[in-house]
């Protein structure tokens, strides 16, 4: 089953940032390697799900020239909507993923700490509308943490191999740290190889 909503209204009910994300070394580690890890300097249009209080959307917001930063709680997205004030490329809206999806394309998806709150169908769901949702030759990034939880479906080394089945997609890279595992892929449809940062610029 997913993780039920009363889990997240719970933890929003007692502070506005439940996981201290903004605080602590280890989230804003994870979070420089999840932007760093981006194999573009820009992306046009940007979908990051299950933004929470936007610290991770604050640092992709300088990197997009558009970006749509959703949460199904109402407290994130007034965090999330304070902590972008003044970026005008940045739309910040109440969504629940998977049965609530944005139209259009994106060149970049990232989804970080969101696929381990549900159960093997719907992720297989949300993954797969992921893949749909991005132009040809865009970047799906995840990151999530590796630890058992009792929330957590999975870890994010599963996520990882999961991703890695997905004919669609081809990895580009991926960060196997003790914490979290991060990975980006390319949307690939046809055969041949992806086009790292090296070949993108002439060097390979």
């Amino acid at each position: 089953m997913n993780t039920p909503a009363g889990y997240f209204e719970g933890q929003y009910a007692h502070s506005a940032d439940p996981w201290h994300l903004g605080e602590r070394w280890y989230d804003r580690r994870k979070y420089a390697l999840t932007v760093a890890a981006l194999p573009r300097p820009r992306y046009a249009r940007a979908f990051e799900p299950g933004c929470s209080v936007g610290v991770l959307t604050e640092l992709l917001a300088a990197r997009c020239g558009r970006l749509l930063s959703t949460d199904r709680m109402a407290s994130a997205v007034e965090s999330t909507a304070r902590r972008t004030t003044g970026l005008d490329h940045v739309a910040v809206r109440r969504m629940a993923v998977p049965e609530q999806w944005p139209e259009g394309l994106f060149d970049l998806v990232v989804l970080s700490e969101l696929l381990y709150y549900f159960d093997a169908g719907t992720r297989a769901r949300l993954l797969r509308q992921s893949v749909r949702s991005l132009s040809e030759g865009g970047h799906l990034v995840t990151v999530h943490w590796n630890h058992p939880v009792a929330e957590h479906t999975c870890t994010g080394r599963d996520i990882a191999g999961r991703l890695d089945t997905l004919t669609a997609l081809s990895p580009l890279a991926r960060y196997d740290d003790p914490d979290f595992t991060l990975t980006v892929h390319e949307h690939a449809p046809g055969p041949g190889p992806v086009l790292s940062v090296a070949r993108a610029e002439g060097l390979a």
